[in-house]
């Protein structure tokens, strides 16, 4: 990666009647890698990224693409001229050309024989120089997205758009297609930014994350940082369950039922406590809680329970305790906890 973002955004707003679907978006994607942008869906990711590639005029704040500005209110620059490469959710694929016209289609301004050896090493460098004669739809869902990628790449993009990319692949297959697509996409050097509203499959796969909920970016980084360091409840919950307790707050203390956390720059007064599922935990010296509900969940299991009027999700490995069951739960000692005010 080089230190100059390949991507700018800068107070970006797109308003339809009735509602606005992208609200001051503001953020910088690092030149190489792999980011994702994850929310909802309805949150405004798909129109986001339709901005970005030029499909969508902005009606505030300004788009960037390596340092120079390419949409601005009255202004927006053709798709073609922005150096993105797009790929929509379905591959759009042109059914009437086989897998190398398809591939090549962009590239009618090179000489045959350039062209020719470009969608070569497109084909191999994706490992489909075996179905460069066959048509879409011959391509299993894998392989079409691999000639859609490949289509994309092939005028050399300094960003790669890609919009969903692997919802409509098999569950057994998604995993194993995905790594190896993703292993050919960092081989091409190119700059990627992925659309998805799985939480679990962004962190699995991106440098850096890029959070986004009702039209705003709520944060963004690492996803280890996303994860461990949410700026805001919301935040965290794009990311998985969390559990949310009441809290009183005292010189830096918040108090809860289940023990007590640092609350550091957070006034005196009504409080909120946020931490994920696996960080409260059976212990003798806990506060009393009655199981409401299990579900298995493959390597532990989620239990619901109610403790001195308050709601806890948790996970517990091993076999889990009984409807109606009374056990005692604390929080970690070693507990990563976001404290906000109550009401934020």
């Amino acid at each position: 990666m080089t230190d100059d973002p390949v991507l700018e955004l800068r107070d970006v707003v797109r308003d339809y009647p009735g509602r606005t679907a992208v609200d001051g978006a503001s953020f910088a994607l690092p030149s190489g890698g792999i980011t994702c942008l994850l929310g909802p869906s309805g949150c405004g990711k798909s129109t986001l990224l339709r901005l970005i590639a030029g499909l969508e005029p902005v009606d505030a704040g300004e788009i960037r693409i390596r340092g120079q500005a390419v949409a601005a209110p009255g202004m927006t620059a053709a798709p073609e001229h922005r150096g993105v490469g797009l790929v929509f959710q379905d591959n759009a694929l042109f059914p009437h050309l086989n897998v190398s016209a398809n591939v090549g289609f962009g590239l009618a301004a090179m000489t045959a024989d350039a062209r020719r050896a470009r969608v070569a090493a497109l084909l191999d460098r994706f490992h489909i120089a075996h179905l460069a004669d066959a048509w879409p739809h011959m391509l299993s869902g894998g392989e079409q997205q691999r000639v859609a990628i490949a289509r994309a790449l092939a005028r050399e993009p300094s960003l790669l758009l890609l919009d969903e990319p692997f919802s409509g692949l098999d569950g057994h297959l998604r995993g194993a297609v995905r790594d190896a697509l993703l292993a050919d996409i960092r081989a091409a050097g190119t700059s990627v930014l992925i659309v998805t509203h799985d939480p679990e499959e962004a962190m699995m796969i991106a440098d850096n994350l890029i959070l986004m909920a009702a039209g705003r970016i709520v944060q963004t980084g690492r996803p280890e940082d996303c994860y461990h360091q949410p700026v805001s409840i919301a935040a965290a919950r794009l990311l998985g369950d969390v559990a949310v307790i009441d809290a009183v707050v005292t010189n830096g203390i918040a108090d809860t039922a289940l023990g007590a956390v640092q609350a550091d720059a957070i006034p005196d007064g009504a409080a909120k406590l946020a931490v994920r599922p696996d960080a409260i935990v059976r212990s003798p010296a806990g506060v009393a809680a009655t199981v409401s509900a299990t579900r298995f969940a493959g390597h532990h299991y989620i239990v619901e329970a109610f403790a001195a009027d308050q709601h806890f999700t948790i996970q517990l490995p091993g076999k889990p305790p009984a409807i109606g069951e009374q056990v005692t739960l604390a929080l970690r000692l070693d507990v990563r906890a976001l404290v906000v005010r109550d009401g934020d």
